[in-house]
């Protein structure tokens, strides 16, 4: 099979290799599927650049998230699988699934090897494109929305609200019945929040954050999904409300960051982390009927800005890195 692959960490155009690999079979409790869409998500672009490559292997087939067709199946799986059009998640990141996963794990290759848990069947009305940002994006999304319970009434602060995870959360929070306020950097980002359902558009580098939100919500908001917690945690903490919760998906800017916990503690306000690659079984349950839902009532639109074949993956990889408003997906 094709597929693509690095052995080393570092730039794009210098670690990867595009070419021949042996396909993996469908072990017991696996699906075999045809990969028709990969999609890069910020941890494949880190992983490959910082050298964390996937359970030590010798090389990485990267990107966890895909769509396809189910071509064969293990072992203990219903045969009646075969055929079946499928979004997949995990298929490097395996934490809590029982097989590990082979040098051959990702999806930017021909075929990937899956758990059952790692495939659910797709809606018809919905492309392997958008399928192959579902993964990372929409279950980080759906976490941060409603891990806490239902949102109808309340009000989410969606900070960046014009990524691939903010965009999908502003979609869930506005199709529940929340009103959304979200931040972004341009007005470009600003239309697509708004097409997204955004209720509020704060552009952050023309206004004061803090002061823009409480001048919509006095009282602060019910909830924050988080982009960065190290860089706006001080401006969570005047905007957030007496016991809401900051729901927090990553700290880039800074991976120990301070908090102001008096700030907080005076609110008590809880702080949640999210990280999907771990996410329960009954969480993560919940969150596939609900993404599939969504799906078929089209109220999930994540924004794909652009798609390469496999021979550009390096091509794709800087496109990513370069966040060009929207997805970026490889087609094998």
């Amino acid at each position: 099979m094709r597929a693509a692959w690095y052995d080393r960490p570092g730039p794009a155009r210098e670690v990867f290799s595009v070419g021949e690999l042996p396909c993996p079979p469908a072990r017991p409790g696996e699906l075999l599927v045809e990969v028709r869409a990969s999609g890069i998500n910020p941890s494949d672009y880190k992983q490959r650049a910082n050298g964390s490559k996937a359970l030590n292997a010798e090389r990485t087939v990267p990107h966890s998230d895909g769509a396809g067709i189910v071509v064969a199946v293990g072992a203990g799986v219903d045969p009646a699988r075969i055929g079946s059009a499928v979004w997949i998640w995990n298929a490097v990141h395996r934490h809590g699934y029982d097989a590990p996963a082979p040098d051959e794990s990702g999806t930017a290759a021909e075929y990937v090897a899956v758990p059952e848990s790692c495939a659910s069947d797709l809606p018809a009305s919905t492309s392997f494109e958008v399928a192959a940002c579902l993964g990372v994006p929409a279950f980080t999304a759906y976490a941060g929305v409603f891990a806490d319970g239902p949102v109808a009434d309340s009000t989410i602060l969606v900070q960046g609200g014009a990524g691939s995870v903010g965009e999908l959360a502003v979609q869930l929070a506005a199709a529940a019945g929340a009103t959304v306020i979200t931040t972004v950097s341009s007005a470009q980002a600003e239309q697509r929040a708004r097409d997204s359902g955004a209720h509020h558009v704060i552009n952050y580098r023309e206004n004061e954050v803090a002061a823009a939100v409480l001048k919509i919500i006095p009282q602060g908001v019910d909830k924050i999904v988080e982009v960065d917690f190290a860089a706006n945690i001080r401006v969570d903490a005047k905007v957030v409300a007496p016991y809401g919760t900051i729901a927090s998906y990553s700290s880039t800017s800074n991976r120990e960051p301070v908090i102001p916990y008096y700030d907080l503690q005076y609110k008590a306000v809880s702080v949640r982390t999210i990280q999907v690659f771990t996410m329960p079984t009954r969480l993560r349950a919940a969150a596939v009927d609900s993404i599939n839902s969504a799906l078929e009532r089209r109220e999930l639109r994540p924004t794909i800005a652009a798609t390469f074949p496999l021979e550009d993956i390096a091509a794709a990889h800087e496109a990513a890195e370069n966040r060009p408003g929207g997805n970026v997906v490889v087609t094998p």
